[in-house]
């Protein structure tokens, strides 16, 4: 059983919402040390204050560059890779910038890490790379489909790489519930489309689930866990219910309802008591590895507005609340 003691863990693009989390689980274990690798000093000097720990590490740079990271790596155990250009807007606007952060910069990860015998990697994904529609998700697409690959790539190198794929996480850094608490005292509320559905994860829950695919990866799963649906138009109400909404329509690269598992994917899908694992098409791999997972139907696609598992207006408050 893969454990994390006395290992020594990087992870990218550390000082986001998830790395500030998932720093604060690690530090609960047995670590040799972690290293938070990102490329804003301003970020990594708050975070240095509130992070007294002796076995953080803070290291300055960019995906991007991969003499930095080849050195970042040096006696690296597990990479979680979380750094990326994520807002779909600036995506959009700024699309070669996207390119050389999540599609580049993941090559460089896969490299570095190979040359440099790290064990595990984890790649963090979204479901905007099920059937992309905005520039965004298709580099995560991209990103998703080097990290499968990379297990081929490594040859017998003792490297493995997996990619965690989930929906949007509350409360994070630029997601709609910090934008619509912001804006509550206008009394207006705008939202795209009324019909819009969302999947909804917490970032204890996105830690955990990486945490805990660390040590049941083979190399080359997607996993997806299963979580809950939300309406925006029941999240609006959750953050302020005194406020009107306004439908301002569908943005660019927006869709009404995410996937996670297409019905293409789900022809190599697993299922298990809470989370799916789509398979890697490799001649090597070997379904057995994933023992307990039954394949899904035949058309079984995993959508935010066909879920069977919703969260009630009253759920979301106690959510946002938290």
């Amino acid at each position: 059983m893969f454990t994390l003691k006395d290992k020594t863990i990087l992870i990218t693009g550390g000082t986001g919402s998830f790395g500030r989390r998932f720093v604060s689980k690690v530090l609960e274990m047995d670590v040799k040390k972690v290293i938070i690798f990102s490329r804003d000093e301003l970020k990594q000097y708050e975070m240095a204050q509130e992070y007294t720990d002796p076995r953080i590490r803070f290291f300055i740079g960019d995906v991007r560059d991969k003499e930095r990271l080849f050195r970042a790596f040096d006696g690296v155990d597990v990479v979680i890779h979380a750094a990326a250009l994520k807002h779909v807007g600036i995506c959009e606007y700024n699309p070669f910038e996207a390119i050389k952060t999540n599609i580049h910069g993941a090559q460089n990860i896969i490299e570095t890490a190979i040359d440099r015998g790290v064990e595990r990697v984890i790649a963090l994904s979204t479901d905007k790379a099920a059937s992309p529609v905005n520039l965004y998700g298709a580099t995560k697409l991209a990103s998703d489909k080097l990290f499968v690959a990379a297990n081929s790539y490594a040859g017998n190198k003792k490297t493995r790489f997996s990619v965690v794929r989930y929906g949007n996480v509350v409360g994070s850094r630029g997601s709609v519930v910090p934008f619509f608490k912001k804006i509550r005292s206008t009394g207006i509320l705008p939202i795209t489309d009324e019909r819009m559905t969302r999947f909804w994860i917490t970032l204890t829950q996105g830690v955990q689930f990486v945490l805990d695919n660390l040590k049941r990866m083979k190399g080359g799963e997607i996993f997806v866990p299963k979580i809950p649906s939300m309406k925006v138009t029941d999240l609006a109400k959750a953050i302020a219910p005194e406020c009107e909404v306004e439908i301002k329509g569908i943005r660019p690269g927006e869709k009404l309802h995410e996937a996670m598992i297409t019905e293409d994917d789900a022809r190599r899908t697993l299922e298990f008591d809470t989370y799916y694992i789509i398979q890697p098409e490799f001649p090597w791999w070997d379904a057995r590895s994933s023992k307990g997972g039954k394949p899904v139907a035949e058309g079984f696609s995993y959508v935010s507005n066909t879920n069977d598992h919703w969260l009630s207006v009253e759920e979301l408050k106690e959510l946002v609340q938290e």
